[in-house]
Order: structure tokens, then C-alpha cells, then sequence
């Protein structure tokens, strides 16, 4: 498998909905709650600062994406959030990593200057050793601040990393 990252493409949307809709529909990471179909996530998209997937270039499969987005406007415009989709089985990979590193680029490519996880749920330990081993310091604990697909209510932690 040779992963590249790139800027998505239209002819990605089917397969970047997909990976998208997996993660909403776990219920444990995302805060949407509904899912993408065709139009509303070529429009989800669209309107990015930046959407990248990891596509195996052999293949042309997409494995994973992320977007790049404002986390605020005016005098907080210089801080900006993401949030990253590994497909199912291609998780433990490394995908991950590729993006977020991508993802740090890009950030500052497109003049942020902070770069901020608003609510990584505390049990996803992965990402979390991820953010932590890739330099992103964590703001503290907000007390049952995400609504698991369950009901129930776990912990988030917010992270930063100056770009």
C-alpha cells in the first residue's frame, strides 16, 4: 500500500462520504449525528478552507480524509480545527499520522496559527497518544462533554498545536 495525501477531488465524494458516515454512525468521536448522503457532503466539503484524503496510489482507494476549517472568526481567525476519518479496516495503520501531519502543513500553508481540537473524546486513546507524540498540548478535561451514540456521557479533552 502506498499512501499519498492530496487534496480531494469531486470524484473522491462517494468514497470520502463513506469513510465520513462510518465514523458518524459509531457514534463515539464525531459530534454529528447525521449522516452525509451525495449532496449535502459535496457541499460539506466544498466549503472547507481544505478537505485532503490518503489514497493508495496503486489502487486509487481511499483510506482515510480530514477538513481544515476556521475554529472561530475575527480575532480568534487565526485558529483553526479539524477533523480526521480513517476507513474501518485500514485503522492502525499509520493513516492517521499522515493526516495529521498533512493537516499541520496545510494549516499553516493557509495562514493559521493555532491549530485546535475542540472535543477529542477522552477513551480515544489512539488519537490521543497521537496528538501527545505529535507535540499537541492538552487544555485540561471538560467533565462529560460528548453525548456517546449510547447516551451516555464521556469526557472531552482539548488539544492545541502552534502551527
Amino acid at each position: 500500500m502506498q499512501i499519498a495525501i492530496r487534496e480531494y477531488r469531486a470524484s473522491d465524494l462517494e468514497q470520502m462520504i463513506s469513510i465520513w458516515n462510518e465514523v458518524v454512525e459509531d457514534g463515539v468521536a464525531f459530534p454529528q449525528e447525521d449522516c452525509l448522503e451525495v449532496p449535502s457532503g459535496k457541499v460539506f466539503f466544498a466549503e472547507q478552507t481544505y478537505t485532503a484524503v490518503a489514497v493508495d496510489s496503486d489502487t486509487n482507494t481511499l483510506h482515510g480524509l480530514y477538513i481544515l476549517h476556521p475554529n472561530n472568526i475575527g480575532r480568534c481567525g487565526h485558529i483553526c480545527n479539524a477533523s480526521y476519518a480513517v476507513r474501518r479496516e485500514s485503522r492502525g495503520n499509520g493513516i492517521g499520522e499522515l493526516l495529521v501531519r498533512d493537516c499541520l502543513q496545510q494549516g499553516k500553508q493557509h495562514g493559521f496559527r493555532i491549530l485546535q481540537f475542540n472535543a477529542v473524546v477522552a477513551s480515544n486513546t489512539s488519537a490521543r497518544r497521537l496528538y501527545t507524540r505529535l507535540g499537541f498540548v492538552q487544555l485540561g478535561t471538560i467533565p462529560k462533554g460528548f453525548r456517546m451514540k449510547d447516551g451516555h456521557y464521556a469526557d472531552i479533552c482539548p488539544y492545541y498545536h502552534t502551527l
